[in-house]
């Protein structure tokens, strides 16, 4: 890892705030896959806006002056929501049976990979939350395996899959005690 860039981290409640800095990252992030109808813009807006208007809602922006690098956006589910529905198996009561912090997306820009500002982001985005748990769905093949290898590192640990809509790919579920 090179050393870490001199960036801010800002947290966001309201979208209208951050929305067209997260759909600026996003479209550069996630550019090899545009061409996917699950990865295109319009449906990371679609999902972006309905994660928003769910309880708990927070993104965390990093910027290296004016210039957004990176994100994480995530919102509270209870037990019974649909993201433990369609996990399978069933996730344990352990994971479910109360609050957690769902981390929907976290994406750098390719220039700031390696630095650790993910990490920082996460970390941030983490710090202020009252949820015991916090789970993640990740797509294996990304990065050649080394975003779900990273995400072990930081403590998460494979519990299930999930497939969110017909047009995703299958995820594997991770979640992690937030503390």
């Amino acid at each position: 890892m090179t050393s870490a860039p001199a960036i801010e981290l800002r947290s966001f409640t309201d979208l209208d705030a951050a929305r067209g800095d997260l759909l600026d990252v996003y479209a550069e992030v996630r550019a090899p896959l545009l061409h996917l109808a699950n990865y295109a813009v319009s449906s990371f807006g679609e999902r972006l806006d309905r994660h928003a208007s769910e309880p708990g809602f927070q993104a965390v922006l990093a910027y290296e002056g004016e210039h957004p690098v990176g994100y994480a956006y995530g919102n509270r589910i209870e037990d019974g929501d649909r993201y433990w529905q369609r996990t399978d198996p069933a996730p344990d009561e352990k994971w479910s049976a109360q609050s957690a912090v769902a981390l929907k997306e976290i994406g750098v820009r390719p220039g700031w990979r390696g630095t650790g500002v993910a990490r920082r982001i996460h970390d941030t985005l983490l710090a202020g939350r009252d949820e015991p748990y916090v789970t993640l769905m990740v797509n294996e093949a990304a990065g050649d395996g080394k975003v779900h290898a990273l995400y072990r590192a930081w403590g998460y640990e494979d519990i299930g899959h999930s497939q969110p809509s017909p047009a995703s790919p299958r995820l594997t579920v991770m979640v992690r005690p937030i503390r």
